[in-house]
């Protein structure tokens, strides 16, 4: 067969190129996608001078004896309106959590958690935190991702924050190597350059402390207005991932500072308040495509007293909420928040999990279903059935009776642009 002719010539196509390498390398740098690396499902807070190497498993003791007294983990299930199976399966599921990785990752607070004891006080705290992280790993019982909230970078608290950050991260690097999950959390940013002062101050951490570049990575917590808009009217939130490509790790919603920047009551300050919501979508927006996790926040609602039942269906639905909109990850601030947490979040997969794997099969061996799915779409659901994996919820087993692909397959289906990669 002849090869047909075309009438674009090499110079017209040449030309393209080069009219186009400029967004060949803004997608290649800035938009990358995800790493396919784990995102946890929650961040607890706990006061930075409360930790303790046995933290985490205190927590789950707690959680586990609240449970107990309310009923059983079943119970909490059927309390958030699950049937009888498969608040079983969660129940089982939620229990071996909570007695193996009841917090998935820690972030001791320098900053509200805190508040303001001193210089003295704080550089001790400092200190001890640095070393109680560097105990807690060595010994096996810290978290898979842990790591500070200091103080943030307007003018009466800059200073302070770069401390804490400076002794915490100096700390680590003298008592060895850093935790291969640590996490820096930059709080109440309102302008782009805060950010970019960050990126100066972790880079000069990591040439001090022959760190690699990038290794000092932080998350950005949303809890001003100025964020979503800034004065002249564009979306700073949406300049970060550009302004220091490849360092911003995640971005946290704020729910009680923001609601209250924007005059909302207490009574009414909530994750699922309109104006939580709007500045939720547009931090989705913004880091489309960029690698950049989200996470949603808190309730302050907390299941103690005569309150529990209550509180639980709340932050149950609140976490469900959130999972269907894109946030697979969200604060919890108490150890009776945690049976809620792994409750509803592993309900959402479980249930989610037999169409997904069943248009996932179709999908793979090209069979033709009720659904005809693109390649994007097939990535959704690869992605969905993995991060239900990288939880707990469901087991690889699983997955691989119902979808037929094991779980590197999975992971290429879910990042194709990562498997790509590593096949080179």
């Amino acid at each position: 067969m002849a090869v047909p002719e075309t009438s674009l010539t090499a110079a017209d196509l040449a030309r393209i190129d080069g009219q186009l390498a400029d967004t060949d390398r803004l997608l290649e740098r800035n938009y990358p996608g995800d790493d396919g690396s784990r995102q946890p499902v929650h961040t607890v807070y706990v006061p930075a001078d409360r930790f303790t190497p046995s933290l985490a498993a205190d927590w789950g003791t707690q959680a586990l004896a609240t449970a107990a007294a309310h009923g059983g983990l079943a119970r909490i299930g059927s309390l958030l309106g699950q049937d009888a199976d498969l608040a079983e399966a969660v129940a089982s599921r939620v229990q071996a959590k909570l007695e193996t990785e009841p917090i998935e990752d820690l972030r001791l607070d320098f900053e509200d958690g805190f508040g303001d004891r001193g210089d003295d006080a704080e550089d001790a705290a400092a200190v001890a935190a640095a070393s109680a992280v560097a105990t807690a790993v060595s010994a096996g019982s810290a978290p898979p991702f842990v790591g500070i909230r200091f103080k943030c970078f307007e003018a009466a608290t800059r200073a302070r924050g770069l401390r804490t950050l400076d002794l915490f991260v100096s700390g680590l690097a003298a008592a060895g190597e850093l935790p291969e999950g640590l996490v820096l959390t930059l709080p109440k940013v309102t302008t782009v350059a805060q950010v970019q002062a960050m990126d100066y101050a972790v880079s000069r951490l990591e040439e001090i402390h022959s760190l690699p570049a990038g290794r000092l990575r932080f998350e950005v917590q949303v809890e001003t207005p100025q964020l979503i808009l800034g004065p002249e009217g564009t979306s700073p939130v949406a300049q970060l991932p550009h302004a220091v490509p490849g360092r911003i790790s995640g971005l946290h919603y704020g729910t009680y500072d923001y609601s209250a920047s924007l005059q909302i009551s207490a009574e009414y300050q909530s994750m699922e308040h309109p104006v939580a919501d709007f500045a939720k979508e547009v931090m989705q927006l913004a880091v489309a495509g960029t690698g950049i996790r989200l996470s949603d926040g808190s309730t302050n609602i907390i299941p103690v007293g005569d309150n529990v039942e209550n509180a639980w269906q709340l932050h149950g639905r609140l976490v469900r909420r959130s999972l269907e909109r894109g946030y697979y990850q969200g604060w919890d601030l108490h150890p009776a928040q945690l049976p809620s947490r792994f409750a509803a979040t592993y309900a959402f997969y479980r249930q989610g999990l037999p169409a997904a794997a069943a248009r996932l099969r179709n999908y793979v061996e090209r069979t033709e279903g009720g659904v005809m799915d693109e390649p994007a779409t097939a990535r959704a659901l690869a992605a969905f059935v993995l991060r239900g994996v990288q939880c707990g919820a469901v087991g690889a087993d699983d997955v691989q009776a119902l979808a037929g692909v094991g779980l590197p397959q999975l992971t290429g289906l879910a990042h194709p642009r990562l498997a790509h990669t590593t096949s080179k």
